[in-house]
C-alpha cells in the first residue's frame, strides 16, 4: 500500500520492481491500481476458469413408473437410466401408486429390484427401495466411480 500517488510516479515504481501497473477499480476516485505481474495474473485466471469448466454438476434425474408399466416401457426407462449414469448423474426411480394399485406394493418392489439388477454394473444403490407417503416407492442410484 503506497497510498495516493501520481500515475507517473506509480509507473516509475512498477518499472523499478519489474512489474506492471494494473488498474483494479477504475470506478473509484482516485482510481485503484496494483503493482503485479499481469501475465502471471492472466495465466492464473485462465487456469482457475479451466478447472471450474471441467467439473460436472451432479444432477438427480427422475424416472417415473407405475405398477402397470409394460415390459418394453421399462426396458426403455432402463436404457435412459444407463445414459444418465454414464453422464455421471444420479437416478431417482419413482413408482407411483394410485387407487387400487396401492394394494400391490409388492409389484412395485419387484419392478425396482428388476431395474436395479439390470443396472448393477453401471451403478451402486444409494437408497434402497422404500415407500414414502404411502403412494410413492423410491430408490436412488448413483454412478460407479
Amino acid at each position: 500500500m503506497l497510498g495516493v500517488i501520481p500515475t507517473s510516479e506509480a509507473m516509475r515504481v512498477a518499472l523499478e520492481v519489474g512489474m506492471d501497473l494494473v488498474e483494479v477499480a477504475p470506478g473509484e476516485r482516485p482510481p485503484v491500481c496494483r503493482i503485479m505481474d499481469y501475465g502471471k495474473f492472466k495465466y492464473e485466471q485462465k487456469k482457475k476458469h479451466a478447472n471450474s469448466a471441467k467439473q460436472h454438476q451432479v444432477q438427480i434425474k427422475e424416472i417415473r413408473l407405475r405398477p402397470k408399466t409394460g415390459e418394453h416401457d421399462i426396458e426403455f426407462k432402463v436404457k435412459q437410466a444407463k445414459e444418465f449414469l454414464s453422464q455421471k448423474d444420479k437416478v431417482k426411480l419413482n413408482i407411483i401408486f394410485r387407487g387400487r394399485e396401492n394394494a400391490h406394493h409388492d409389484r412395485g418392489k419387484e419392478i425396482l429390484a428388476n431395474i436395479i439388477q439390470q443396472l448393477a454394473e453401471h451403478c451402486k444403490v444409494e437408497q434402497m427401495p422404500k415407500l414414502e407417503g404411502g403412494r410413492n416407492m423410491i430408490a436412488v442410484l448413483a454412478p460407479k466411480t
